[in-house]
Formats: structure tokens, sequence, C-alpha cells
């Protein structure tokens, strides 16, 4: 699956209905919309040739002709893997027939869902957040719910490698730290939507702060949270409405989380390794011998 097809799954619902008329025509058949010219597109999609263009600026792109060279640059890249035609589904929890289809249902769909994010990822933007997280007086750790899990796992982490770091399940004191940012902090948001309240408060409170960093981690596509962070980083999933809870997300954010925290160990190693040893020994005593 190429990187535009993964953007345009993504950002799907924030779509206009002309938009998703032209997504569907995209993703049925992608490389007949490489070898057609515009107007072409718009009669058989059914929709106008700015639907096009706006499917086009969307995904990030100057316009339709930017988006095709991009997608020539795919298709023709030695490194893109032959997807098999039948690709990954992500199934609503009421349509598994048996434990058999439960099985490769949620294989199926993590396995999509780490390499699309891994696919999204910006090197760019994961290099100057790990020089931030480097060089960060102290970083603020933001999330609740299914969120919530993925902010601890990196906060503790963090703590292995003996980083400044603050988090807490309570959402008042997550708002209390937030008011408490000081120059040089890095404050991470996290929620798959981009729209939860809570982490939007914290975010209001903190960035009244000059000089701190906002990090957010959301999906990918149109969200309030990620339009204001200093640095956006951005997971590939695809939730249905009716499940169980967050399932491929909570996967995809904690892949996002463990290559922050492996390249930040990388680059600052000689620091950390030391972190590393104590942390590790200080529990030796614990493990059943």
């Amino acid at each position: 699956m190429t990187n535009i097809e993964i953007r345009v799954r993504n950002i799907y619902n924030d779509l206009s209905n002309s938009e998703k008329k032209a997504a569907d025509y995209f993703l049925a058949d992608v490389e007949r919309v490489f070898h057609q010219p515009i107007a072409q597109l718009a009669e058989s999609a059914g929709v106008s040739q700015v639907a096009w263009v706006r499917l086009a600026k969307a995904l990030g792109f100057d316009g339709l002709k930017s988006m095709k060279r991009s997608l020539f640059s795919e298709l023709n890249s030695s490194y893109i893997e032959d997807v098999d035609k039948s690709r990954y589904i992500f199934t609503d929890i009421k349509d598994y027939s048996g434990l058999s289809d439960v099985f490769m249902a949620i294989k199926n769909s993590s396995v999509q869902s780490i390499e699309d994010t891994v696919n999204l990822l910006n090197a760019d933007v994961v290099e100057a957040v790990v020089q931030r997280l480097i060089d960060a007086r102290s970083v603020k750790l933001f999330g609740v719910g299914a969120s919530a899990l993925v902010a601890e796992d990196f906060y503790n982490k963090l703590l292995r490698i003996g980083s400044n770091v603050c988090f807490s399940h309570d959402g008042h004191i997550q708002l209390t730290y937030a008011a408490n940012t000081r120059e040089g902090d890095v404050c991470f948001f996290i929620s798959h939507s981009g729209m939860t309240k809570e982490v939007h408060e914290a975010f209001d409170i903190a960035s009244k702060t000059a000089g701190a960093t906002m990090v957010s981690l959301t999906k990918l596509g149109k969200n309030p949270l990620a339009s204001r962070a200093d640095f956006e980083l951005y997971t590939s999933s695809p939730e249905i409405n009716h499940r169980s809870g967050a399932m491929s997300s909570r996967i995809s954010q904690l892949i996002v989380i463990d290559v922050l925290f492996t390249a930040l160990a990388n680059r600052n190693y000689d620091n950390v390794i030391h972190s590393l040893i104590r942390s590790s020994e200080s529990c030796r005593s614990y493990r059943k011998i």
C-alpha cells in the first residue's frame, strides 16, 4: 500500500461528499488515477475537477499534479512491497464468526496499523522532537482513557533513563502540572481523535508559557489538537465505532512512543546507558531466582 493510499484512508471521514467520491475512485484503482487526466478523472468519478484538487490539497499536496508525481515515485520505488490485494480490513467486533476470525482480524489490523504508522512518520519531525526531549528541562505527558495508558508507558520509559518527567492518570493533576509549565519544558499531548476535552484544557493552560514545546500525537487528518501543536506526530489506525475499546489506535501510538524512546536513547546513549543499568539493577532483588 502506498503512503498516499494510507493518508487517503486516514482522512476519509474528514472529506466532503464530493471529495469522498474522488477518494473512492482513487482507492478502487490507484494506477488508473495516475494515468488519467483530471478531466477524465472528474467525469469517471462523477465529481468536479475542483474536488480532485481539494482532495490532493487535503493530502498535503499543492495540487493534483504534485500528488501524481509523488504517486509515480511510490509506485515505481523498488522499496514498495507487493501487497496482497486482499489487504487487511479493520472489522467491527460484531462481524466475527468465531475465534479463528478474531485471532486473524486482531493480528492483521495490528500489523497493518504498525506498518501504516511507520510509513507516516516524518523523520525530520521525529528528529526535532527527540532533540527537544534530550534538551528538555522537564517532560510533561498528557492523555486520558486509553491514551493515558500510552502516556504511562512513555513515562515509565523516560524514568528509566533519568528524564525529569511527570504523568498522572488523574486529570486534575494533569491540569496542575500543566499550570506549572516553564520555558524549556516539553509538553506531550496524546489523543487519538485530537478532540479530547481534558487534553485540550491542559493544552490551553500549558501553552500560555512562552518557550515551552507542544507536541501532539493524534490520528492523521484534520483535528484541533495537531493544528495547535509545534510538532505533530501521526498514527494510522482506522477505528470502528462499535468496538470493545481502543485497539489498533493503542498499538500504533505505542509504536511511535517506542520509536521516540529508542531514537532518544540511541542519540544520547553515553548519558542514558548508566541510568538503564541502574534502573535494571534496582529491581533485580525482586526477580525470582
